[in-house]
C-alpha cells in the first residue's frame, strides 16, 4: 500500500531517537506499566500533525486500517489525526458513518490516552451529538477496557461545550471506583471542564460526592477553585 509506506517514510524522516526513552518514560511502556511494550519512534505531535494533514485525502480507510494496527505508537496517532481530518472535512452521513463504524471496530489499537484523547472528542462524540444517539457511549462507558472508558468519559467534553452536563454526571459516577489512577485524572478532568461552563452544576455534584471520590479525582475537579474552597473540600469541611 503506497500511501501507507510514503506516511512512515515521512515519519521516520522526522523521527528523532533520542526522544525515544523519553517518550517511552512519559508514555509509562516499562514492564506493568499501562502501555507495556509500546513501541516508539521519537515523532513529535506537530510533525505528526503536519504529515496527517498532507495525507489525509489520499489514503483510504482500508490503507489507514494497516497503519492504525501498527505496533508503532506514532502510527497510530498519525492514523488517528488522519481519521479526524477526513471525519471534519466530509459532510455525507454515509462517509460519516463508515468512519464511526472504523473507529469501533480498530478500538483495541486506541490504546493509550493521548490516543484517546486525540481523536474520541473530534469524532466519536461530534458524531453522537449531532445525531443525538448516546448509545455508543454507554456501552462503552460499560466496557472493561479502560481505554474504551476513557473515550466514553472523556468524549462529553462535546457535551459540555454545549451546555449539557448529564452523560458527564453519569459516567464519572460509573468511574467512581475504579482502579486505574488515570480514570480518576480523566472524571476529574471532564468534571473541572463542566465547572468552567456551569459551576453551580460541578459544586452541587461535588457536594453530594466528594466524599467518595478518589483523592485524585477530587485534586483535578476543584483545581480552579480559591484556596479556600479547596482547602475546605480536601479537608472535608463541606
Amino acid at each position: 500500500m503506497k500511501s501507507v509506506d510514503d506516511i512512515k517514510q515521512a515519519l521516520e524522516i522526522l523521527s528523532i531517537p533520542e526522544n525515544v526513552k523519553i517518550l517511552q518514560k512519559f508514555f509509562k511502556t516499562g514492564k506493568g506499566e499501562y502501555a507495556e511494550g509500546d513501541l516508539f519512534i521519537g515523532v513529535k505531535v506537530p510533525d505528526q500533525r503536519s504529515v496527517a494533514k498532507e495525507f489525509y485525502n489520499k489514503i483510504s480507510l482500508e490503507e489507514l486500517s494497516e497503519l492504525l494496527s501498527s505496533k508503532i505508537h506514532e502510527h497510530r496517532l498519525t492514523a488517528l489525526l488522519i481519521l479526524v481530518h477526513q471525519f471534519e472535512k466530509t459532510k455525507d452521513k454515509i462517509k460519516q458513518k463508515e468512519i464511526i463504524d472504523f473507529y469501533l471496530k480498530h478500538s483495541k489499537h486506541i490504546n493509550n490516552w493521548d490516543l484517546v484523547d486525540t481523536s474520541c472528542y473530534k469524532i466519536l462524540v461530534r458524531y453522537c451529538f449531532e445525531n443525538q444517539d448516546s448509545k455508543i457511549l454507554e456501552k462503552l462507558s460499560d466496557s472493561k477496557n479502560m481505554w474504551e472508558m476513557r473515550m466514553a468519559i472523556v468524549g462529553t467534553m462535546y457535551h459540555i461545550k454545549k451546555g449539557k452536563f448529564e452523560l458527564t454526571k453519569n459516567f464519572a459516577l460509573k468511574n467512581l471506583k475504579h482502579p486505574h489512577d488515570l480514570m480518576h485524572k480523566a472524571n476529574g478532568w471532564l468534571l473541572r471542564e463542566m465547572g468552567k461552563m456551569n459551576e453551580k452544576e460541578l459544586l452541587d455534584f461535588l457536594n453530594l460526592y466528594y466524599k467518595e471520590m478518589p483523592r485524585t479525582c477530587l485534586r483535578y475537579a476543584i483545581e480552579k477553585f480559591d484556596e479556600e474552597l479547596r482547602q475546605d473540600y480536601l479537608k472535608g469541611r463541606i
